[in-house]
């Protein structure tokens, strides 16, 4: 072991970052893909929900959210990215080579929790999609959804069939939301420079900012990512010559466009309407100016497509981070991943399917959880990029460092307050719910 981290270090000395020239634009585009993936798994319908529920209910006062989703969402994946190049080892591997392996099972663990509820979330949004597309209740539907995903999982390739899908499905949101807010008159530019210029959080708005970002902008993101880097087969070099840089800022820019068009449209559709979102038909309403009748199915169909490709995603990103904990296989195409998958979906769909309320409540509830993992993974990330093994022969990242406390503070201390006053409460409703 010790001739293993003498050879490393070496390597190491050698390595000079300075030498390293930035790749062409054409072949930065090459390079994407992991972010694309990322951005699949964080659009699903929780992002697509909470954005709603936020500016139905708020107007543009939340707006200024996106500012730290924006910084915190290209820290944590150049955090991470960094940490797992440096190493040779994607996030959870790096923490049980320094910290153990009770520490790297610790954040495994947390981590599959988090995971597991984002996978009640994108279960439920697939029944709502189905729901709203043909009429079917929504328990039927997502049995149907992850009937499809289940045969998703059987079929070789899985990896390159996502990244290309998930494409396809970003894309089309993208257009989809933008037609509507365009139709729609376009934002009040008086009032979401005010929204993103008064930094506050309106009165009862805490929980389901929480849920907001942290779907949108997760440390939990970057770990995967690292996993998925090693799909790509990235190397050391990518970290400088723009590859990560230029994935991360993709990831983060196609989550707002989308995020940002979904609350800016609940702000100017429903909000004026005095719309609160409590199932899937008031979703359907956001494109009504647009598509009239035809908007329900519509936005059934973009929250179908967005489930679709964060339930197939991040199933396995579930069981990739709990494997990555106990050391065992973390291979995309692994036959343990596929059956732990399927294990992943169908808890998750005994205790959505145990639900008596509206899906878009599991949903918002779902996204709410999925920030248990912030504290624990957040801060061995902390700790790793901030140890001088890590960094050893490249020049110490002080900027980074500074931006990776400070958004992981930040999401400590809004978890922290939104879970203290929203955990007692959704309790409560859901004994009542269940019962």
């Amino acid at each position: 072991m010790e001739n293993n981290i003498s050879t490393a270090a070496a390597s190491d000395a050698a390595f000079d970052s300075s030498a390293i020239k930035t790749l062409p634009f054409l072949e930065l585009v090459k390079r994407i893909g992991p972010g694309l993936v990322l951005t699949g798994i964080v659009i699903g319908p929780g992002a697509i929900t909470t954005a709603a529920m936020l500016g139905a209910r708020y107007g543009y006062a939340t707006m200024w959210l996106f500012i730290p989703i924006l910084f915190m969402g290209v820290t944590f994946l150049l955090t991470t990215y960094r940490i797992a190049l440096l190493t040779g080892k994607p996030i959870i591997h790096a923490i049980r080579h320094y910290y153990g392996g009770a520490a790297a099972a610790f954040v495994g663990v947390a981590s599959f929790l988090s995971c597991m509820f984002f996978t009640m979330g994108n279960i439920s949004g697939s029944g709502s999609g189905m729901n709203l597309i043909f009429g079917i209740d929504w328990k039927l539907g997502a049995i149907i959804m992850i009937t499809v995903t289940i045969f998703c999982y059987l079929t070789k390739g899985v990896y390159s069939k996502v990244e290309k899908g998930i494409t396809i499905c970003i894309i089309g949101m993208i257009i989809a939301y933008y037609a509507t807010l365009a139709k729609a008159g376009g934002p009040s530019w008086g009032e979401f420079g005010s929204g993103l210029t008064h930094w506050t959080f309106p009165a009862g708005s805490l929980a389901t900012a929480l849920g907001f970002i942290s779907t949108n902008a997760s440390v939990t993101t970057g770990l995967y990512g690292t996993y998925l880097g090693k799909e790509k087969k990235w190397d050391k070099e990518d970290l400088f010559n723009g590859a990560m840089l230029v994935d991360s800022v993709t990831h983060i820019v196609g989550v707002i466009l989308i995020s940002g068009a979904v609350m800016l449209v609940g702000a100017i559709v429903l909000h004026p309407a005095g719309v609160v979102i409590k199932n899937p038909a008031e979703l359907g309403k956001m494109m009504v100016p647009l598509l009239g009748k035809a908007a329900y199915v519509v936005m059934g169909i973009a929250l179908l497509a967005a489930a679709f490709s964060s339930l197939l995603g991040n199933t396995h990103r579930t069981v990739v981070l709990l494997n990555a904990g106990f050391d065992k296989p973390t291979n995309l195409d692994h036959k343990s991943i596929k059956i732990g998958s399927m294990i992943v979906l169908a808890i998750a769909a005994v205790i959505c399917f145990s639900y008596n309320g509206s899906p878009t409540q599991l949903i918002l509830f779902a996204n709410i959880m999925t920030a248990v993992a912030t504290p624990v993974s957040g801060l061995f990330v902390c700790m790793l990029i901030w140890n001088k093994d890590v960094n050893k022969g490249v020049k110490q990242p002080r900027i980074l460092r500074i931006c990776m406390v400070i958004s992981y503070l930040f999401c400590l201390v809004l978890t922290i307050s939104a879970l203290k006053t929203a955990i007692p409460k959704f309790a409560e409703s859901i004994m009542k719910l269940f019962t």
